[in-house]
């Protein structure tokens, strides 16, 4: 049985353009050159990897708060970036997002009422007393109930204000959630709550979601496949326990190897990598990992490595995968 593909990532390019005196364009920078990358529904996919890597510049450039370069996302088949306004508006309310700091999403003149009926209103016509009845089940839904209506973003706690963003997000019944690092700004106690939350939702509503995170241990407990990407590009893509267990990238293998251990009597050896990852504006020739790789080849410095299929479902690029 094949699994269905929800959002279809084709050779996205994403640029930004830096700019001077008088607005000049200074320099182009490329974030993102030919990613691929599909997302199966019904499952959590992460992406992780250093800050600067690409991660949100994936996730604005699939809700189109960011126009790509190049390349075409489909989502459930239909190319979403060629789509008009009026088209997209409609599949807006099927595809949200959450980010990671809930009181820069939430209008703080705004009552939580207000915010979370806000979607409703825009593409529902709804009667008041409707809306409110389905705010308030919105709120249940997310832990929290119809006392926080009247309340602002100001007088709400991280977890409440995040919970009141998500219910936000399920106003329109949508099928995907591209969730960027949303417990990050949260106490490591609410974190564990608004994780158990969004694998309940996932089971209650069959929702799919993209979760971006720089934190492995969340990543391990709420991922189904995992993809790490290293300036702008995915190094390794497998599922969860195949890429804990048998990471085959030397990128992949550093990253993981910063995860704490609770055995005491764990051989674990935690691998350091030397500098810092490269600017996007002048990326290594070849292999983008070659400087800080351990295990660094001749040709990695000239030539790109290609793509290897460890096992099914599980690939890495790395010349040290290369046949001899």
């Amino acid at each position: 049985m094949t699994e269905e593909t929800i959002l279809d990532i084709k050779d996205l390019t994403v640029d930004y353009d830096t700019q001077g005196l008088f607005r000049r364009l200074v320099q182009r920078v490329r974030v993102l050159e030919n990613f691929n990358l599909q997302i199966h529904r019904g499952e959590t996919l992460s992406v992780v990897g250093e800050s600067g890597c690409g991660k949100t510049t994936l996730a604005n450039s699939v809700a189109r708060f960011k126009q790509p370069t190049a390349g075409q996302v489909y989502f459930e088949g239909r190319n979403i970036l060629t789509m008009d306004r009026a088209t997209f508006r409609q599949t807006r309310s099927e595809m949200q997002m959450v980010f990671q700091n809930p009181y820069n999403s939430l209008n703080p003149r705004m009552a939580v009422l207000d915010l979370v009926s806000e979607p409703l209103v825009t593409h529902e016509k709804m009667p008041r007393i409707e809306l409110k009845n389905r705010v308030e089940e919105l709120l249940v839904e997310v832990g929290l109930s119809a006392v926080q209506m009247d309340s602002y973003p100001h007088n709400l706690s991280g977890g409440q204000a995040q919970r009141v963003a998500l219910a936000r997000a399920l106003a329109l019944n949508p099928k995907l959630l591209l969730l960027d690092e949303p417990t990050s700004a949260l106490d490591v106690s609410v974190q564990a709550q608004i994780i158990n939350l969004f694998q309940n939702l996932q089971k209650k509503f069959g929702l799919t979601y993209m979760y971006i995170s720089h934190d492995l241990g969340v990543v391990q407990h709420i991922s189904d496949r995992i993809a790490v990407l290293y300036l702008g590009e995915i190094v390794e893509l497998a599922t969860r326990d195949k890429i804990f267990q048998s990471p085959q990238h030397p990128y992949t293998q550093a990253l993981f190897s910063s995860i704490p251990v609770l055995d005491p009597d764990s051989n674990q050896e935690r691998i350091v990598l030397e500098g810092n990852v490269p600017s996007p504006s002048d990326p290594p020739s070849g292999c983008r990992f070659h400087p800080r790789c351990p295990y660094v080849l001749d040709v990695c410095s000239v030539e790109k490595p290609a793509i290897h299929s460890v096992e099914e479902g599980h690939w890495a690029t790395c010349h040290l995968l290369d046949k001899e």
